[in-house]
């Protein structure tokens, strides 16, 4: 019984490990600023960015950079973290 309950603990953590992992995204703007997000966020299409799967990652001829996300719900532009609120 303790073996069972045992394996039914780990298939639990893995599956709760793999849900954690896949509810993160990429975003980008078209200025070339690239940043990770938990969860899939809405962003209004006026505001011109590209959502991609987390484990995305640009080509060798693609212009991007790293950045670290702000503070709050937004997005980068022209330098700046813009907060949506």
């Amino acid at each position: 019984m303790n073996a069972i309950r045992k394996t039914l603990l780990i298939g639990a953590g893995a599956l709760s490990l793999m849900a954690t992992a896949a509810s993160a995204a990429v975003v980008c703007n078209d200025e070339g600023d690239c940043w990770r997000v938990r969860g899939r966020p809405a962003y209004g299409p006026d505001l011109r960015l590209s959502i991609h799967p987390d484990d995305w990652r640009w080509q060798r001829h693609e212009h991007f950079r790293w950045r670290e996300p702000g503070r709050g719900h937004g997005y980068w532009r022209g330098g700046n973290w813009v907060v949506i609120r």
